[in-house]
């Protein structure tokens, strides 16, 4: 489904990773100065009563989100907000989608905001985010052609 003219109820391709990078992870702590041990070291992992696989950063696993909205929205598209809650950890190994559907459609003098539902999902079906996020996108050519 493209973004070209996008209708109530829509659903968003889906952005997938199929299995979270620990060593990613342990790059990201590092590039983000993330000093919290969760992210790379198995026994803060453990003493935080976690389990036993390193957990994914908020911000990298709220980045999945955002793939799927720009892959959608393409070159000429915006995210101009997003609005999520955590309600669970992404851990080293896990398969997850980022998923969306279209709740509302405004269109305005210079393009088109559409709302969506959004919300990133592990294979066990627990969504450990969900939110809403506007994407702006262009007018589409023939209401351009009539302005």
């Amino acid at each position: 489904m493209s973004a070209a003219s996008p209708t109530l109820g829509d659903e968003i391709p889906t952005f997938v990773v199929e299995s979270v990078s620990a060593e990613n992870m342990k790059l990201m702590a590092l590039l983000l100065r993330d000093p919290n041990p969760i992210h790379f070291d198995l026994d803060a992992v453990a003493s935080a009563g976690l389990g036993s696989r390193v957990v994914n950063q908020g911000g990298t696993t709220l980045a999945y989100v955002y793939n799927m909205l720009e892959a959608w929205a393409g070159p000429e598209g915006a995210v101009r907000r997003v609005g999520c809650r955590f309600r669970g950890n992404v851990f080293a190994g896990d398969h997850v989608t980022a998923g969306g559907v279209v709740t509302c459609v405004r269109i305005l003098p210079d393009g088109i905001d559409v709302d969506c539902d959004v919300w990133v999902e592990r294979s066990d079906g627990v969504r450990v985010i969900t939110g809403t996020a506007t994407v702006g996108l262009p007018a589409p050519a023939t209401r351009e052609a009539t302005t």
